[in-house]
């Protein structure tokens, strides 16, 4: 049995975050999410995959994913289609705007202003980006393919449109890490692609296909790592990809490291706050599994945890597409 450790302030961050880790509570668990995280950076055989979800852009958390694509400390991503959408619009010039929780929404609602908890911003700002994605894809029809496909072209035509433009998306596009967003209708990207096939364009997104595309990276992996900000559709459709791939006699015998960012709780019986060892019984996670779930509001976890593993200097032995 370890001495419990006293976590003494400091700037250099990686030294913070590893004191944190012999330390207690979520704080302890934030720490060993780091250490995990860094072990499948610096395996040479593990493919990492990042699922996305929650409002983590809108909340600013935009240059974290980026840095973290750029370091290549993940390897492909599983996004809701909000936030690439909202990734697309600051690409493209247009801002999220500081306000507060407390406000007459019924006031904002009239002045054309969406809120997302305590941020900002136009609904004709957005709107000008749904039309800009519906022209596209007017532009590619007839298209029927996966989601990531279609992103990886969105991405392109975002960087040619507005070359000084930041995003994950264009950052992924240029660094060849793939992005899925197996529910894309359930976003803004989604309601553009409606609106250009309520005028006629041939656009179809084949979710199968992207189903069928993710499981053959974790089936070309020797290892997978999995993180996770928050949960929902993101997390699970990463997870799947070991059931697929044991039903074609892939048995891959779960992801190697897990790590999670989560407000939600076990008890309630939702995936989002599902514990790795429940995803055992599934052949999800191993019991060999390194993994741990961080209980902390994201945009608390990612700034530091990501801060952390930049600090640290890691350099990837091998990234997917290397």
């Amino acid at each position: 049995m370890n001495p419990r450790r006293s976590v003494c302030p400091t700037t250099d961050v990686p030294s913070l975050v590893a004191a944190m880790s012999e330390s207690g509570f979520q704080g302890r668990k934030l720490g060993e999410s780091v250490k995990i995280w860094s072990e499948m950076i610096q395996d040479p055989d593990c493919t990492i995959l990042l699922g996305l979800s929650g409002a983590m852009v809108p909340a600013g958390m935009q240059e974290c994913l980026i840095e973290l694509v750029r370091h290549r400390y993940v390897d492909a991503i599983v996004s809701t289609g909000a936030n690439i959408f909202h990734d697309i619009a600051e690409h493209l010039g247009i801002n999220h705007y500081l306000g507060h929780h407390h406000v007459d929404d019924e006031s904002l609602y009239r002045q054309g202003i969406d809120r997302i908890y305590d941020v900002f911003a136009y609904e004709d700002e957005f709107r000008s980006v749904d039309r800009r994605v519906a022209k596209f894809a007017a532009e590619l029809a007839p298209y029927h393919a996966s989601s990531a496909d279609f992103l990886n072209r969105l991405g392109h035509h975002i960087t040619e449109v507005a070359p000084a433009g930041r995003s994950i998306l264009a950052t992924c596009t240029q660094m060849g890490v793939p992005v899925f967003v197996p529910a894309l209708g359930d976003s803004s990207l989604g309601i553009a692609l409606t609106v250009a096939r309520r005028e006629g364009v041939d656009i179809a997104i084949d979710q199968i296909a992207d189903a069928d595309e993710l499981t053959r990276i974790v089936e070309m992996s020797k290892k997978t790592g999995v993180v996770y900000i928050g949960g929902g559709v993101p997390k699970n459709f990463i997870q799947q990809t070991q059931v697929i791939a044991s039903m074609h006699d892939r048995d891959l015998g779960g992801h190697a490291y897990a790590v999670q960012y989560t407000t939600d709780a076990p008890h309630w019986g939702g995936l989002s706050g599902c514990t790795f060892e429940e995803a055992i019984s599934w052949g999800k996670e191993s019991v060999e599994t390194k993994r741990v779930q961080c209980f902390c509001d994201a945009t608390i976890a990612i700034p530091i945890a990501v801060s952390a593993l930049i600090g640290s200097g890691l350099v990837r032995p091998y990234a997917r597409g290397d």
